[in-house]
C-alpha cells in the first residue's frame, strides 16, 4: 500500500463552499444536536468538515459520524500529545492498525503539547516522530498540535525536513517568525477562533504572510471565535473566522473561501 488517499467523494466549487479543516464533530459537546448543527453549517456554506483523532477512546465514534455523513466527513487518524501516556505505545500500536485497515486523508492531530505536562516531553517527542514516520510510508499530510512548545516542534521538524514532509500548523498562535519558519517546512498555518481575539495577536501580522499559506478551522467545540468566545464552538462559526480573514487581507469573502478550500485540497490531495 502506497498511499491512504481515496478519491470517491464529489467536489464542489471553490467559491461556493468553505472547508472546517479542523473540528471534532464527534464530541459528546454535539450529542443533543449533532444534526441540527451539521446543518447550521452547510446552511453557513462549510461543505467540508476534516475530523482529526484524539486517542483510541473516540476511534468509533469517529467511524460512526463518518458512517452518518460520508460525504461531507473525512477522518484522520493518530494520538494526540495529550494523550501520550505511560501506554502510548499501545496507542501507536493501534493508530498503525487503524491504517493497516483503511484509508485516511492524514496522520493528526499529533506534536508536543507542555502546558498540560511537561513531564512526558520525552515521550511526547518519540510519538511525535514516530507518527511523522508513519505519514510518510503512507504519503500523507500531518496535522501538528503545538501548545507552549514551538522550539521543540521545530526540533523534530528539523529532524523530518524533506519534500516527503507536508500538513497544517493546526491552530497557529505565534509569532511571524515563528509562521514563516512552519512555513518553511511545507506546512500551513491553521488560522480559527484565535484571530478574532483581542488578545490573539496573529492578526497583528497575518496580512504579511500570503493567503496561499492559509487554511480554516473552528477546532469545534473549542476555541469559538468572537462574539462565541468561551462557549460552544461549531462549524457554522467558521463564517466568522473567514470574516476576519477578509477584513485583515482587505479581500472578498468569495476570495477567502476559494483560495483557502484550494489550499486545503492541496494539503489532503481532495
Amino acid at each position: 500500500m502506497t498511499s491512504s488517499r481515496v478519491f470517491l467523494k464529489k467536489e464542489p466549487s471553490f467559491a461556493s463552499m468553505l472547508t472546517d479543516t479542523h473540528t471534532h464533530l464527534y464530541s459528546d459537546a454535539f450529542t443533543e444536536d449533532r444534526d441540527a448543527m451539521m446543518q447550521r453549517a452547510r446552511d453557513a456554506g462549510v461543505k467540508r468538515f476534516f475530523i482529526p483523532a484524539i486517542d483510541s477512546g473516540y476511534t468509533n465514534a469517529m467511524y460512526d459520524l463518518e458512517s452518518k455523513y460520508p460525504e461531507e466527513v473525512f477522518l484522520m487518524m493518530g494520538l494526540h500529545p495529550t494523550s501520550v501516556k505511560e501506554n502510548f505505545e499501545e496507542e501507536l500500536d493501534h493508530v498503525e492498525a487503524q491504517f493497516k485497515r483503511r484509508s485516511f486523508y492524514a496522520v493528526g492531530e499529533i506534536g508536543i503539547d507542555l502546558y498540560w505536562d511537561k513531564a512526558t516531553l520525552s515521550i511526547q517527542k518519540i510519538a511525535f516522530k514516530r507518527q511523522i514516520q508513519l505519514a510518510k510510508k503512507y504519503k500523507l499530510p500531518i496535522i501538528i498540535h503545538c501548545r507552549d512548545a514551538f522550539d521543540e516542534i521545530f526540533d523534530v521538524l528539523e529532524s523530518e525536513k524533506g519534500d516527503d514532509l507536508s500538513g497544517i500548523f493546526h491552530c497557529f498562535t505565534g509569532t511571524i517568525e515563528q509562521a514563516n519558519r512552519a512555513i518553511s517546512y511545507n506546512m500551513k498555518l491553521g488560522i480559527g477562533g484565535v484571530v478574532t481575539f483581542k488578545n490573539g495577536k496573529i492578526d497583528r501580522f497575518l496580512n504579511q504572510i500570503d493567503l496561499k499559506h492559509i487554511v480554516l478551522e473552528t477546532d469545534s467545540p473549542y476555541l469559538a471565535p468572537v462574539p462565541h468566545r468561551g462557549k460552544r464552538n461549531e462549524s457554522a462559526y467558521l463564517t466568522l473566522v473567514s470574516d476576519k480573514i477578509s477584513d485583515i487581507y482587505d479581500i472578498s469573502l468569495e476570495e477567502v473561501a476559494a483560495t483557502t478550500t484550494k489550499n486545503a485540497k492541496d494539503v489532503f490531495g481532495i
